[in-house]
């Protein structure tokens, strides 16, 4: 008898079990992994990843990495090299299979021209506020523009001029024509290309319009005769716009099907790339490879393992409704392969003094001391000194120990670990603080290796080094960036950062064989937790060791603790807490227990107005956190649309908005300000025309709020224009290059993540002034001759 194949593992491979066996595709399945290069890609994206390529690989099939590249203002190719390094570090490899939407201008521009040839799309002169008001709401259908009926001859001239280049930013859009009366408001004729006079990163100026995500996206999974196109189910209500484009345009059956999942929110932590965008511009972290943020740079930094994140992603699976998935979790994943991974050493982050009074001074014993001690099996090991004087944690010593303490005290005897049992004779304390200085010792010569003859037996093993023989230490004690469970449903998430999520400890000690260890070499520090040595070791003088995670998970005995009880302790990074918890034996860790699936409404609590308002918004581009605080309050809400009259850019818009302008605010109301929507939008188009950089527009900004103003006359007066002539940045480029002439030895060896510095050293040089998107083409043009 024939066994049964196995169940597939959730419901999309379920589907596409299905359509293999009913011979649809041929049997062929190919997948996509479509990210924007506009950011770094974080732990939510590697679900995706993780996803659409162990698809493909499970039946033989194909994915593709494709670049929705179609928006000119936000992507950069410093994310495209960035987002590849993740992928491929994630174990995936799309071999000749990497695409660009912006590679399909040209048939993405013929496909609409067909649609408007067929009456199945027009050139709509109303503006984006008119747009909206005609489109209706959830309860009423929408009405049509007067431009509705124009001639297909007309309409495919109009079109032609607005590639021509001939019309103005805002003048016109086209917009499919399909059914205003559709309950599905994104199938209200939705706008399918706009104009954007803006230098692109691939095509440079040969294109002033640009494909929304709408038209892009499904035509481009056509074009390369994707099978199954998964995606999150904040595009579940895109699927018919998608449908109808397939089909309208005639694409041959079998068509590319979307299928919707949840997309991966995980607690204690924020995955809205404007929010972790705010978190790096507000230096609230050190960069996007800070160990505290959820991108995967950050996590790789961090010692995190592409394989802990792909065990991560199989054990929390694929569903269909949106959840809260609990972090520890990911750090379950990451303690189980660790564990595995890190060799076992000791370090000491904490020291204090031990002189051992009955070991002659000067000598010294060697010990062999295992790297995997409860490994069976696994060997390896390295030769440990011992010597007259040792450090040891501060915290495994009590001058008056409290019940249970099983560790080293006036007259208490301990085992040191691999060595010998160890009694506290004498505490010599500081006689101005009190503070303990220095622990006077005796071991006993007939325990060496932790067992004595006589059967006697002690409670407590700690861990110590040789003070003659120790590496100096810097350990970072990385921990959740944010105190709450959810802080992306608070509107003041930035007041909930977890003040402790890193600590520094200077001042400590590591054995010998730590001596030289290379950036990324993951270690458990024996009873401390799984550190791994950060890249900057190389420059900063001392062994640098970053947490990964702890040996436990100490939070869910703190989340029953007050707030009171958990500050007087030093919140979640006390080593002798965690190292008692611990013990001298690695306790095996158990996965967390189930939480229930907590339902993600973006738009919940909204009245029915302000979620028409934010679904509306959503259509426009802005991600559900942008809509959802315009919409909710009508001032702000006046406000945006107000200047999305005047410049049509309304993500730009929004994220400045949004993101910049409350601080220079400071608590006034919108309507007090000293300034205006038309204001606003000024300021935003002189960004995006490249007149000024990011930089100089916040410094506006701020002047704006403090007295108002034209920004654009502020520009002229002081003659803030940024600088765009190719020779003069070339200039400075070379000048900047000259003086670092290591830097880029060591870039063209392979450090590329010093373009960085490059680009800040050119900025400096220009004072701000330079183009961004010149600098970095020229940078990248230098430093690879």
């Amino acid at each position: 008898m024939t066994a049964k194949p196995p169940a597939p593992a959730d419901f999309i491979r379920a589907r596409v079990a299905a359509d293999v066996a009913a011979g649809a595709n041929g049997g062929r399945v190919a997948t996509r992994f479509p990210p924007e290069p506009n950011g770094y890609l974080h732990i939510g994206h590697a679900k995706s990843i993780v996803l659409n390529f162990g698809i493909a690989a499970e039946y033989g099939g194909t994915c593709n990495l494709r670049f929705d590249d179609t928006n000119p203002l936000t992507e950069d190719p410093e994310y495209v090299a960035a987002i590849e390094e993740d992928v491929r570090w994630l174990g995936y490899d799309w071999g000749e299979r990497e695409y660009f939407a912006s590679d399909y201008f040209g048939r993405l521009y013929e496909c609409a021209e067909e649609l408007v040839r067929r009456g199945l799309a027009y050139v709509d002169d109303s503006t984006e506020a008119e747009i909206q008001e005609l489109r209706g709401t959830v309860s009423e259908p929408g009405r049509a523009s007067r431009f509705r009926e124009r001639s297909a001859e007309e309409n495919l001239d109009l079109f032609r001029r607005m590639r021509a280049g001939e019309l103005p930013d805002g003048a016109c859009v086209l917009r499919a024509k399909v059914d205003l009366a559709a309950a599905n408001m994104k199938m209200r004729d939705p706008v399918i290309y706009r104009i954007r006079h803006a230098h692109h990163y691939r095509s440079g100026d040969e294109w002033p319009i640009y494909p929304m995500y709408d038209f892009a996206h499904p035509l481009s999974d056509a074009f390369e005769r994707i099978t199954h196109s998964l995606c999150t189910l904040e595009f579940e209500n895109n699927r018919e716009i998608y449908d109808w484009l397939v089909e309208s345009l005639g694409f041959d059956d079998p068509r590319p099907r979307q299928i919707e999942f949840a997309r991966l929110n995980l607690s204690y932590t924020v995955l809205s790339k404007r929010r972790l965008l705010e978190l790096v511009r507000g230096r609230h972290v050190a960069g996007w490879d800070d160990p505290r943020m959820p991108t995967l740079s950050g996590l790789r930094r961090r010692g995190v393992t592409p394989e802990a994140i792909r065990d991560f992603c199989a054990t929390i699976g694929v569903a269909k409704a949106n959840s809260l998935v609990d972090v520890a979790q990911l750090e379950h994943s990451v303690r189980n392969d660790l564990n595995f991974r890190a060799p076992r050493v000791m370090a000491v982050l904490d020291p204090l003094k031990v002189t051992i009074a009955n070991f002659p001074d000067g000598e010294e014993e060697w010990i062999d001391a295992p790297y995997w001690p409860h490994d069976v099996g696994k060997e390896g090991s390295r030769p440990v000194p011992f010597s007259r004087t040792l450090w040891i944690e501060r915290d495994d010593f009590r001058l008056e120990p409290p019940k249970g303490f099983h560790r080293l005290s006036p007259g208490a005897e301990v085992r040191l670990r691999y060595a010998y049992f160890l009694r506290c004779e004498e505490a010599v304390t500081d006689p101005a603080t009190g503070e303990v200085v220095e622990l006077v010792c005796t071991i006993d010569p007939a325990t060496r290796g932790g067992s004595a003859p006589d059967g006697r037996r002690v409670r407590g093993t700690i861990h110590w080094v040789s003070a003659a023989h120790a590496v100096p230490v810097e350990a970072r004690l990385y921990d959740r960036l944010f105190l709450a469970e959810d802080p992306g449903a608070a509107e003041d998430w930035l007041s909930l950062l977890n003040p402790e999520s890193l600590v520094v400890r200077g001042g400590g000690w590591a054995e010998p064989s730590l001596a030289g260890a290379e950036p990324g070499a993951c270690f458990q520090l024996e009873r401390l937790g799984y550190f791994v040595v950060d890249r900057d070791s190389a420059t900063n003088g001392r062994l640098v060791l970053d947490r990964t995670v702890t040996l436990r998970d100490t939070w869910a005995k703190i989340a029953g603790r007050n707030d009171d009880e958990t500050r007087s302790e030093g919140r979640f990074v006390d080593l002798g807490r965690e190292a008692a918890a611990v013990g001298a034996a690695e306790a095996a860790e158990e996965p967390p227990p189930d939480r229930p699936a907590i339902p993600r409404d973006p738009f919940a609590g909204l009245s029915p107005d302000a979620r028409a308002a934010a679904e509306e918004y959503r259509e426009l581009g802005l991600s559900a956190d942008d809509a959802r605080v315009i919409a909710a309050d009508p001032a702000t809400a006046g406000f945006f649309d107000g200047a999305r009259r005047e410049h049509a850019n309304p993500r730009a818009i929004a994220a400045w908005l949004v993101n910049e302008l409350p601080p220079h605010a400071a608590g006034r109301p919108l309507a007090e300000l000293p300034f205006g929507p038309a204001e606003l939008a000024e300021l935003v188009a002189l960004v995006d025309d490249g007149t000024i950089s990011g930089k100089t527009a916040k410094d506006l900004l701020a002047e704006l709020a403090r007295r108002g103003g034209s920004p654009r006359a502020l520009v002229a007066e002081r003659g803030l224009e940024q600088l765009s002539d190719a020779t003069a940045v070339a200039t400075a480029v070379s000048n900047v290059l000259g003086r670092h002439s290591d830097e880029v030895a060591r870039y063209r060896a392979g450090e590329t993540r010093l373009l960085g510095f490059f680009v800040g050293q050119v900025m400096q040089a220009t004072g701000g002034r330079a183009n961004p998107r010149l600098v970095n083409e020229l940078l990248r043009d230098r430093l690879a001759g």
